[in-house]
């Protein structure tokens, strides 16, 4: 099980998988917004989402927890 973090604070612009989603290492999981600058999270391991921390609109601060990957 993995936990996907926030790397700073940001607005989530779009979430673009939901939990039971099969991942890959290095799929787009959200892209966050931050001064005018769009930044894609991606996964860092294959798995399945077992759970999405953050809805499209959230504001999250650096190290937030964004998704769990199992």
């Amino acid at each position: 099980m993995a936990e996907v973090r926030a790397e700073m604070s940001a607005n989530v612009w779009k979430v673009l998988v939901k939990p039971g989603d099969t991942v890959s290492d290095g799929d787009t999981l959200v892209i966050l917004e931050s001064m005018k600058m769009e930044i894609p999270v991606i996964a860092e391991e294959d798995g399945t989402i077992s759970e999405m921390k953050v809805n499209e609109g959230d504001v999250i601060d650096e190290d937030d927890v964004i998704a769990i990957i199992a």
